[in-house]
């Protein structure tokens, strides 16, 4: 046990020493934006934060409590069922379609031609290189999710080779794979539906109160924005609120989710939201132990939970069915990734079409992971990570990530409070989306106390409806400001 202690420590050192190089690699080649003798632009800081608004949230409206619930209930499909769109509203949304895609469009030019106006230093090229490199190593010598992390790692290297042109458009490999698959959030979906192939929601339909501690989980997601407000308060440091629900999403430690939503409303950051929220996903089982013995007794610890009922295959059935119709009821902009989740859960649990459940969860899911990976790496490029917002984005999603993992736990140990029967609370740090990891790790940490107490199929349930709750947060941000 002593020597296995030794040894996550010594991992947790490397991973700390090579994240904190880059982040200090990115502080050390910024370059502060010096405005001109004749410029007067205000700029936001602590101290102009009530007058001077975040560059690039100047068409962004306050989100008050009445306006926020009558935009989540215009964007239910009971809203859209018993209301017929008036030819007024469909030019007017019709309008703001192309007002946005033309905007893009504007932002995707200017991009460009800022790039050629001041070309990318070959030294950069070079740092993020042996970053790329930095990630290779840490998937093949630490093991931290070798699937995703090399492909980045290997997509990283690739785009910065001077004079490759493997990321230029339009005809280079990996701006073809990222256009294709990544940049339309295509990928991301199919994902999901490998995901939905490869889970089992019986612990959840088991006790369906564990649902509650994938929600409480969520507490790491929305408390992110917080931190994206007050890091905009630092002059150099320019959040908007879409790029801030970008960054949130972190917190849910889902990968998937963390790109598919960055792709709507972030897209310049989705490199960096990625990598971030793959390598939280890769260093759960070093992040989450110290949280879950600061916040738990030995004796909760210690706590047995009786044996789940077993779920019939019925249940397990009409399960993501039941779930797809909330979705489509209440939360719309969420049906993307939720129905994906059904769609290959179903697959599943039906039993009449194993080949397409086998190919979900095997051929087709390893496919889509190196393409998709291989296509974050692609956007790993000096312009894109050597700035302060991406060093603002690392700290951000270990600060949500940490806690999230809190907020299960806590809401365990409140859940206890009225429960006859106690729950371990250990199981609520499995509210994070890295499934099955983290129910892995609440596993562990309770056979460290007692080698008789086997919490992961307890465990599971919280884990699942954590991956189920990220995508409800993905679609509560899409439906708010994804227009």
């Amino acid at each position: 046990m002593n020597n296995a202690l030794a040894h996550d420590k010594k991992h947790i050192i490397i991973v700390t020493v090579a994240i904190m190089a880059i982040a200090m690699v990115a502080s050390l080649v910024f370059k502060p934006h010096v405005r001109a003798a004749n410029d007067n632009t205000a700029v936001a800081s602590y101290k102009t934060w009530k007058e001077v608004p975040v560059k690039g949230s100047e068409k962004v409206k306050p989100i008050e409590v009445k306006s926020f619930l009558e935009n989540i209930w215009h964007s239910t499909g009971i809203y859209k069922i018993i209301h017929t769109e008036t030819p007024e509203e469909a030019a007017k949304a019709k309008l703001e379609a192309e007002i946005v895609e033309a905007e893009k469009e504007a932002q995707a030019k200017a991009a460009e031609e800022e790039l050629l106006a001041h070309p990318v230093e070959g030294w950069k090229s070079v740092i993020m290189i042996l970053i790329g490199f930095i990630i290779v190593y840490l998937a093949v010598a630490k093991g931290f999710e070798p699937l995703l992390l090399i492909p980045i790692g290997f997509g990283t290297i690739l785009v910065n080779i001077p004079g490759a042109g493997m990321g230029s458009a339009p005809d280079g490999m990996l701006h073809i794979i990222y256009s294709a698959g990544v940049g339309n959030e295509f990928f991301p979906m199919l994902i999901f539906m490998g995901i939905g192939a490869m889970t089992d929601f019986g612990p959840l339909i088991a006790n369906p109160k564990m649902a509650l501690l994938g929600g409480a989980a969520q507490l790491g997601v929305f408390a992110t924005l917080f931190g994206v407000a007050v890091l905009n308060l630092i002059p150099g440091i320019d959040y908007t609120m879409l790029q801030a629900s970008a960054i949130s999403i972190i917190g849910g430690a889902d990968g998937p989710t963390s790109i598919y939503v960055s792709a709507k409303l972030a897209p310049e950051m989705m490199a960096v939201i990625a990598v971030a929220a793959y390598s939280y996903m890769a260093l759960v089982p070093m992040i989450q132990p110290p949280i879950m013995k600061l916040l738990t007794t030995k004796k909760e610890r210690l706590i047995k939970m009786k044996q789940l009922r077993v779920v019939s295959k019925t249940e397990k059935t009409l399960f993501p069915m039941m779930l797809l119709v909330l979705t489509v009821l209440l939360l719309p902009p969420a049906a993307p990734l939720i129905g994906m989740l059904a769609f290959g859960n179903f697959v599943k649990q039906c039993g009449v079409v194993d080949r397409l459940s086998k190919t979900m969860e095997n051929e087709l899911m390893n496919i889509v992971s190196i393409l998709l990976s291989l296509g974050v790496g692609s956007q790993m490029t000096p312009e894109k990570i050597m700035n302060p917002n991406s060093l603002g984005i690392i700290i951000l999603g270990l600060v949500a990530f940490s806690i999230a993992t809190a907020g299960g736990l806590i809401m365990a140990k409140i859940m206890n409070l009225f429960l006859k029967d106690k729950i371990n609370p250990l199981i609520g740090s499995a509210g994070v989306s890295a499934v099955p990891m983290a129910a892995r790790v609440a596993n562990k940490v309770g056979m460290a106390e007692d080698p008789t107490n086997f919490l992961l199929m307890h465990a599971m349930g919280p884990n699942v409806s954590g991956v189920i709750g990220t995508a409800v947060a993905a679609g509560v941000f899409i439906a708010t400001y994804g227009h």
